[in-house]
């Protein structure tokens, strides 16, 4: 990359990221001392190590040109696919989900990296659209392409069974169709099915609740009930909402201090360094601390947007939006599912959470979004 290039790198979106760098570790640190026995920064140093690929992994990403991934999106859709089949047959399972391909060496979990292809596959489809607004009939093949190169991962995702994966890649298939040129009666079309979608499985659930067995593994029906009665199922599936919901109550304001959330710190919420990490924010560092962890993610999402339009082609454009997609359901499904608000599907509170592969992920969302910035031209007239 040369001097010129270097120059325009959006250091407001790279110091937001250190910032969520730093504030993970101290989070992490703080609820993770009830699953180390002796070294109290064991999981701190893995957080620390897989940061450090990331930043290292954005960096190649953001120095290699994305508009020559364009042509090759579907090569690597196809790729994407490849592996969700090889874990559908191969796969190892944990905790009752089949979702890693165990390489020796470390665990591979491609409905992962099948988020980024599916971005580019899209952008890299709706912009041969163009950016002028075609009509209902020209939507219609359009739509259906979309749809297809979606509901493929959708749905080997969702078999494994992975939710919250599954949410992600209907996010931003819908939040590309919806960026895109596609007619507005048809995107009114497919607002309407996916609502009617949604009424039928709250139908189902009020009248017919075993056909929901037959869509739903019983462990994510399990927190779905967990989520809509967490009274009657404190003591199963909904123990961990109950208990998560307690601690931030008890942040209040200002929090009871880092280290010192009685929740937190006593194991009653599980998973708190990993899906619940919000309630380690909420306890120790009360509605400020949370307050101004979200004004961080909403400047981070706001400087994507920025770059999105002024991206001087469509598939940056459209590369920036799908990473909008991406991140910004991550944070609204993690905050929500730990307040109550949306079912618990382990979607990790992106930068925050303790992992590899959901952070490395993010973290090539970036590079792509750094690589469109920086080759971004300003021009005097337009």
């Amino acid at each position: 990359m040369d001097q010129e290039n270097k120059s325009q790198v959006d250091f407001v979106l790279l110091s937001l990221i250190v910032c969520l760098f730093i504030f993970s570790l101290l989070t992490i640190y703080s609820g993770s001392g009830q699953y180390v026995d002796g070294d109290l920064f064991y999981f701190v140093k893995r957080q620390a190590i897989w940061y450090t690929a990331g930043l290292l992994i954005m960096a190649a990403v953001a120095r290699f040109d994305y508009e020559l991934l364009e042509r090759g999106a579907f090569i690597l859709y196809a790729a994407g696919i490849g592996l969700l089949l090889l874990v559908h047959f191969f796969g190892l399972s944990k905790k009752g989900s089949q979702r890693w391909l165990d390489l020796g060496v470390f665990e591979l979990q491609p409905s992962e990296f099948m988020k980024i292809f599916l971005i580019l596959v899209l952008a890299s489809q709706l912009s041969k659209i163009g950016s002028e607004r075609i009509s209902f009939k020209a939507s219609i093949p359009a739509a259906l392409k979309t749809v297809g190169l979606a509901i493929l991962p959708f749905g080997l995702i969702l078999a494994q069974p992975d939710l919250g994966s599954a949410l992600i890649i209907g996010v931003i298939a819908c939040v590309l169709v919806f960026t895109s040129s596609i007619s507005w009666k048809m995107l009114t079309t497919i607002l309407t099915g996916a609502v009617s979608v949604i009424a039928g499985f709250i139908y189902m659930y009020a009248n017919h609740l075993e056909m929901l067995s037959k869509v739903f593994s019983p462990h994510q029906l399990g927190r779905i009930y967990g989520w809509l009665n967490p009274v009657e199922s404190g003591s199963d599936y909904g123990y961990q909402l109950k208990q998560a919901v307690l601690g931030i109550g008890s942040g209040r304001l200002t929090g009871s201090g880092f280290t010192k959330g009685t929740q937190v710190q006593d194991g009653s919420v599980p998973e708190v360094h990993t899906d619940f990490i919000f309630a380690v924010v909420g306890e120790e560092f009360g509605f400020i601390g949370s307050a101004m962890l979200l004004c961080v993610y909403f400047v981070l999402i706001y400087r994507i947007i920025i770059i999105s339009l002024k991206a001087n082609n469509l598939f940056g454009t459209y590369i920036c939006a799908g990473t909008v997609g991406l991140l910004t359901f991550q944070v609204f499904q993690n905050i929500a599912m730990t307040i109550g608000l949306m079912p618990i599907t382990g979607v990790a509170l992106p930068f925050i959470s303790y992992g590899g592969s959901s952070l490395l992920t993010n973290m090539l969302a970036l590079g792509l979004v750094f690589s469109v910035q920086m080759r971004t031209r300003q021009y005097l007239f337009g």
